[in-house]
């Protein structure tokens, strides 16, 4: 794992608030040893979870789309470190593996243009790129027996996180993803709007099922793929369960579980779906926080739900001082899952 930038005991040390009487989880959550070899240690360590950054935005720029989700990684570690560790949630369950090494190909975009042709071109070979080493990441903490947990950045990166589990299991698996949009565009070159197609096409996701979309912000393009496809992709939307309410957010989340549920799944979580949460497609309109950690809880509960990916906030485009919200708000999502799935 060379792209790793392993996280240390020191790292977490100096993000951790240490408070006379209380436990945190920075000071109970496992690093990987200096002198250890990261695969090896996977295999023997009690940490169940392992928690894994990817601090870019290359594929929303790809994507015509604002960049700043970079930053989530950062924030959200600084978050999930000032957990209280107490008899609801433990701080040992976690590892911090640390993040993708992503610095060259962050600094090679500053100056592309998504406007421009060859410049696109150039952003989408950088998230190709991506895609090997976070499917070679994933790929190695699932074979450890592991659940990776999952904070990015963009959306392209489900397209790793499919592919390196799919190779790991040794056969395609499903996938729920809790969004605006379906990220099932056509195959036009690697970016966040396309990480399910390509996966799709590639045979490493079998079933896919998207929890709601938007109905305002999806292309007749892409509905008629789906409708095409329809024994293999599905979907509900926002605005046939809490505008028209024709549908039952609980019976949607029965019927999506009904979907997958017969083979191993990741769970995927675009935070654009969330009213007010500075990302690069920001909507006004759509699910609670309290929906969506039900949402989280729900599928973690089920044997096979093998990952957690929680992608597109962007803390770099909060108008106010409130940017360590994101991270909170994805140390809530960590640890729902966490609970539920023990």
């Amino acid at each position: 794992m060379e792209k790793l930038i392993a996280f240390t005991t020191k790292d977490l040390a100096k993000i951790t608030n240490h408070r006379s009487g209380e436990i945190k989880f920075g000071e109970k959550m496992l690093t990987i040893p200096k002198e250890m070899d990261p695969v090896s240690f996977l295999k023997t360590c009690e940490a169940k979870y392992i928690l894994f950054g990817i601090p870019e935005d290359i594929g929303i720029r790809a994507n015509f789309g604002r960049p700043g989700a970079a930053s989530a990684w950062e924030s959200a570690i600084k978050s999930i470190a000032n957990i209280q560790h107490n008899r609801f949630c433990k701080g040992n369950q976690l590892l911090v593996l640390g993040q993708l090494d992503v610095c060259e190909e962050m600094k090679e975009v500053e100056h592309l243009n998504f406007n421009n042709a060859d410049d696109r071109s150039k952003l989408s070979q950088l998230v190709k790129k991506i895609d090997k080493d976070v499917s070679h990441i994933i790929f190695n903490i699932i074979k450890s027996g592991k659940i990776p947990i999952i904070i990015g950045g963009g959306h392209n990166n489900s397209y790793g996180n499919i592919k390196g589990t799919a190779l790991a299991k040794g056969k395609p698996i499903n996938a729920i993803n809790f969004d605006a949009h379906s990220d099932f565009r056509i195959l036009e070159g690697r970016h966040s709007g396309n990480g399910f197609s390509y996966a799709y096409e590639e045979g490493f996701l079998k079933k896919y099922f998207v929890f709601g979309l938007h109905e305002n912000y999806t292309s007749k393009s892409v509905l008629d793929i789906i409708k095409k496809t329809e024994d293999r992709v599905r979907y509900t939307t926002y605005d046939s369960i809490n505008i028209r309410k024709e549908k039952e957010f609980n019976q949607e989340l029965v019927n999506a579980l009904e979907f997958i549920k017969t083979d191993f799944y990741g769970i995927e979580i675009d935070l654009d779906a969330i009213p007010n949460i500075a990302s690069s497609a920001m909507t006004l309109s759509g699910f609670s926080i309290e929906e969506l950690r039900q949402f989280v809880s729900y599928f973690a509960k089920n044997k096979n739900a093998s990952y957690l990916h929680i992608c597109e906030g962007a803390p770099d485009l909060c108008e106010d001082q409130n940017g360590h919200l994101i991270g909170k708000l994805i140390g809530y999502l960590v640890t729902d899952f966490i609970k539920a799935n023990l």
